[in-house]
């Protein structure tokens, strides 16, 4: 999923003819869902983003399918946000695991493209379970 900066896709030269954007100013948010191609995610995606200029990108790996200097050992469920700071990633994490859970649950996940989000990683990994 991303989310466009539609104040910018005047500066998109293949916008209008073939809906391509290649900008980082146009995209100010990028979330990507981990599947069993993990790999994609924390190596390429995020090299490709990370050199487009994508100002933030999360990885949300609700499975805990990525590797453990990824999410860590034993495995969590984790949500990765990446901020673009002089050209680089740096990377927060955000996790829920049963020694957590109470504090997890009130860590919030800090977006600089939304500062006024307010969720959790608890709240997004329950999302649509009954």
């Amino acid at each position: 999923m991303l989310v466009l900066n539609q104040a910018n896709l005047v500066n998109e030269t293949l916008w209008k003819k073939e809906s391509i954007v290649s900008l980082g100013a146009t995209i100010p948010l990028i979330i990507e869902v981990v599947s069993t191609n993990w790999r994609d995610d924390y190596y390429l995606k995020y090299a490709d983003y990370e050199e487009m200029g994508i100002p933030e990108y999360w990885i949300v790996d609700y499975a805990a399918l990525g590797g453990r200097n990824f999410i860590g050992s034993p495995k969590q469920r984790t949500i990765s946000v990446c901020n673009l700071v002089d050209g680089e990633y740096q990377i927060s994490k955000f996790q829920e695991c049963d020694v957590w859970r109470q504090a997890a649950e009130r860590l919030r996940i800090i977006s600089q493209t939304f500062p006024e989000l307010n969720l959790t990683p608890t709240q997004i990994f329950q999302a649509g379970l009954v």
